[in-house]
């Protein structure tokens, strides 16, 4: 048979990924680490993969957080491989991260601490240089000023609960807001109908959209010019969703007050209404065991049942077991492909127990349960079909 029941995975780690994950793999199927050659799947965290020569060994790609923008999307999905991601299983640390941008953003607390460090410490009136310097930090509550958020997805309805609590008025715009979100959203947020009215109605603005075409430099020259003068602006999303040179010239302008980001760069750098950190969003210990643990889990449910859950580019397919011999189809999404699937295993007198099949743009995906083994005839003539662009063979471990 071209895949053996029970046989062992080999996956490659690109990154670090935390103790908890990898015990999702259990080790009588699956071997990980640094130096495989010819591996099964790709776990990954922040590595670059665009320069790498992907395997053709390998079926899928896991990473373990939520943007895949290192991950070369396209030319997985020509080969059939869907790139999973973890959504949501960062989302806390992002929150709690933007929640201390406000905090640093309204209370002056980066200039502040940076007045303190620069303080003199031999001086014996050093207390009197504390009370005349603070003057120049006074800031604002958070409470009952307006916080707009583009992007409501996990992260997006968490700021929005949190920002609620703390007495914040609430302005939210997301055009493709799931209905998982729309459930998790606040009653009290109101629906904003573009970007640019919740730029000109929130004196802080907070940006959680993946980075695409349509998001690249959304916050720009032009609709920084709608922003209350004073506002704060804070990008914990994707580097290129804000146009960092216009940012500059509206802080230079007084148009905008702070920029909070986590995205350092040479130009922002030492910019006085910039607050730059080091990619911390999902830095914390939580954020990397959560995002690890559930990519490992679906890449394995991947790998031994064909199950598709969270992948960036493929849809979503999941069918329980009710037979012990299971064929995994990636093909283009086109006319009588489930018609030569059908035929061709009619053909070579097997019999469907069951079958699903899901589309997402141009890919499908089809998971088929049938009632005998498989040969690799078989599993060669499905290869062969126009369109198809992955096979895999999955019987049970029991079989």
């Amino acid at each position: 048979m071209a895949e053996a029941a029970g046989r062992r995975f080999e996956i490659l780690l690109l990154n670090q990924i935390s103790a908890n994950g990898l015990k999702r793999l259990p080790a009588e199927r699956y071997s990980t680490g640094k130096d495989i050659a010819l591996p099964d799947a790709v776990l990954v965290r922040s590595a670059d993969m665009h320069a790498m020569e992907v395997p053709a060994s390998v079926q899928a790609i896991a990473r373990a957080g939520a943007g895949t923008n290192n991950i070369p999307v396209p030319a997985m999905s020509a080969r059939g491989v869907p790139v999973f991601n973890a959504p949501g299983a960062n989302a806390n640390a992002v929150k709690e991260l933007v929640l201390a941008g406000m905090l640093l953003a309204a209370r002056n607390i980066a200039s502040a601490l940076r007045f303190v460090a620069s303080l003199d410490t031999t001086r014996v009136d050093m207390d009197k240089a504390v009370e005349e310097g603070k003057k120049a930090f006074a800031g604002f509550e958070l409470a009952g000023h307006t916080l707009g958020i583009v992007g409501l997805g996990k992260v997006g309805c968490l700021v929005a609960d949190a920002a609620i609590k703390l007495g914040m008025n609430v302005l939210g715009y997301d055009p493709d807001i799931t209905v998982d979100a729309a459930w998790s959203l606040p009653a009290q947020v109101k629906k904003a109908a573009s970007v640019a009215e919740v730029l000109k109605n929130s004196d802080f603005v907070t940006l959680h959209v993946p980075l695409v075409a349509a998001t690249r430099d959304m916050v720009n020259v032009d609709n920084l010019k709608l922003m209350r003068p004073g506002a704060v602006l804070l990008n914990f999303s994707r580097e290129g969703v804000v146009n960092e040179a216009s940012v500059l010239a509206a802080l230079d302008a007084k148009r905008l007050a702070v920029y909070v980001c986590d995205f350092p760069s040479a130009a922002l750098n030492h910019h006085a209404g910039v607050v730059a950190l080091p990619h911390l969003g999902a830095s914390t210990r939580e954020a990397e065991e959560n995002c690890a643990v559930m990519v490992a889990g679906q890449l394995r449910d991947y790998l031994e049942h064909g199950n598709v859950v969270n992948a960036v580019n493929f849809p979503a397919v999941v069918m329980a077991r009710e037979s012990a011999y299971r064929v995994a189809i990636a093909n283009a999404n086109v006319p009588n492909m489930l018609g030569q699937i059908s035929t061709t295993m009619a053909q070579a007198g097997l019999n469907i127990h069951n079958m699903v099949n899901k589309s997402r743009g141009d890919m499908a995906y089809t998971l088929v349960d049938v009632e005998s083994p498989v040969s690799d005839a078989v599993l060669d003539h499905l290869r062969a079909i126009e369109g198809v662009l992955a096979v895999r063979y999955l019987p049970d471990s029991a079989s």
